[in-house]
C-alpha cells in the first residue's frame, strides 16, 4: 500500500465514525468490568433463570389440571427436594472419592520418577543430555493442581447453602411471575418483533439447556453403569467428570474421554483401554442417535462461531460464560439472521 493510498483511506474516516468506534470499544470494556463487579449476583440470577426455564415444562403440563400457582409450588417443592437429596448424597460420595483419587494419582506420579530416570540414562548412554525433571515437576504440579481445584470448587458449590437458597428463591418467583417480567423486558423491543424475539430466545436458551441436561444425564448414568460393571475405581466421580465436561460443545466429549482414560491409566493399562473403548462407544451413541433427537435444531451455529463464543464467554464470565455463551450466540445469529455464521444443513 502506497503512502497516497493510505492517506486516501484515512481521509475517508470521518471523525464521527472514529468516535462511534471508540465509544463501542469503551462500552464493551465497561460491560466486561460491570460483569466482573456483579459476578456473584449475575451467577445467582443466571442459574435461577436456567432452573426456572427447565421447570416451566412440567409446570405448563400440570397447569392443564390444577391452577398455575398450585402447579408452580408443587413442581418447585418436588424438584428442590430431589436436587437437595441428590446433591447431599451424591455430592458427599464424590468428595470422598475425589480425595482418594488425588491420593491415587499422587502415588502414580511418584512411581513415574524411576521411569524418567531410566529414560534419562538411556539418552545419556547415547551422548544426549536431557533433563526430564523439569517436565516431570510441571506435569505433576498441573495435574494435582487441576484435580484439587476442581474438587475444591465442587465442595464449595454443594456446601454454600446461602447461595443455593438465594438461587432457589429467585427461581421460584421467576417461575411464578416470569411471564410478566418477560413482558416488561419485551416492551423495549418493537411491538411487531416481540413474538419473534420470544420464539428465538425460547428456542436457543430453553432448547439448548434442555438438550444439554438430557445428554449430560445420559452420558453420566451410562458411564457410571459401564464403569461399575468394569469395576473401575472411583466410578462415580469419573462418570460425573465425563458428564460435566461433555457440556462443552464440540470438544467436551473428547476431552472427557482423554482425561478419564489418563486417570484410569494410573490403575491399569488394560483397564484404561477398556474404559477408552467403552467411552468412545457411548459417545458415538450419544452423537449419532440421542443428540439429533433431543437438540432438534435448537442451535444452528458454525463450529468456528461455537468455539469463538466459548472463548469469549470464558474470558468474560468464567464458568458461567461457558454455560451461556453458546445460546447467547445462537440468539444473536438468529435474531440478525446472519446466515454465514450458521452451520451448513446437509
Amino acid at each position: 500500500m502506497t503512502g497516497l493510498e493510505a492517506k486516501n483511506i484515512w481521509s475517508r474516516l470521518s471523525s464521527s465514525s472514529l468516535v462511534r468506534f471508540l465509544l463501542f470499544v469503551a462500552c464493551g470494556w465497561a460491560s466486561v468490568q460491570l460483569l466482573a463487579y456483579f459476578e456473584s449476583i449475575i451467577v445467582i440470577f443466571a442459574f435461577a433463570a436456567i432452573i426456572a426455564f427447565l421447570l416451566s415444562y412440567p409446570v405448563k403440563w400440570l397447569t392443564r389440571y390444577i391452577p398455575h400457582s398450585v402447579a408452580t409450588i408443587l413442581i418447585f417443592l418436588i424438584s428442590m427436594t430431589i436436587i437437595a437429596g441428590v446433591t447431599v448424597t451424591v455430592g458427599l460420595t464424590i468428595i470422598s472419592q475425589g480425595q482418594q483419587l488425588i491420593d491415587s494419582v499422587t502415588r502414580f506420579l511418584d512411581s513415574l520418577v524411576p521411569l524418567s530416570n531410566q529414560v534419562e540414562e538411556f539418552f545419556r548412554s547415547r551422548n544426549i543430555q536431557i533433563d526430564l525433571s523439569v517436565f516431570e515437576a510441571q506435569f505433576r504440579n498441573q495435574a494435582l493442581s487441576w484435580l484439587a481445584t476442581s474438587l475444591t470448587i465442587f465442595q464449595g458449590f454443594i456446601t454454600n447453602f446461602v447461595t443455593f437458597i438465594f438461587i432457589a428463591v429467585v427461581a421460584f418467583f421467576m417461575l411464578l411471575d416470569g411471564g410478566k417480567l418477560w413482558e416488561l423486558i419485551m416492551k423495549a423491543a418493537p411491538k411487531q418483533r416481540r413474538t419473534h424475539i420470544t420464539k428465538i430466545v425460547r428456542k436457543n436458551f430453553l432448547g439448548f439447556f434442555r438438550g444439554q441436561l438430557i445428554l449430560t444425564l445420559f452420558l453420566t448414568l451410562s458411564t457410571f453403569i459401564v464403569f461399575t460393571v468394569l469395576q473401575v475405581p472411583f466410578a462415580l466421580i469419573l462418570s460425573v467428570m465425563v458428564g460435566v465436561i461433555d457440556i462443552i460443545p464440540g470438544i467436551g466429549a473428547t476431552l472427557a474421554v482423554a482425561l478419564v482414560t489418563l486417570i484410569v491409566l494410573s490403575q491399569s493399562v488394560w483397564l484404561a483401554l477398556k474404559v477408552l473403548v467403552a467411552c468412545i462407544v457411548l459417545q458415538q451413541i450419544q452423537d449419532n442417535f440421542i443428540s439429533p433427537r433431543v437438540m432438534q435444531g435448537a442451535l444452528n451455529l458454525n463450529p468456528v462461531v461455537v468455539f469463538f463464543a466459548l472463548l469469549v464467554g470464558a474470558r468474560v464470565a468464567g464458568l458461567l460464560g461457558i454455560f451461556i455463551s453458546i445460546p447467547i450466540a445462537g440468539v444473536i445469529v438468529s435474531l440478525f439472521e446472519i446466515d454465514e455464521m450458521k452451520a451448513e444443513v446437509e
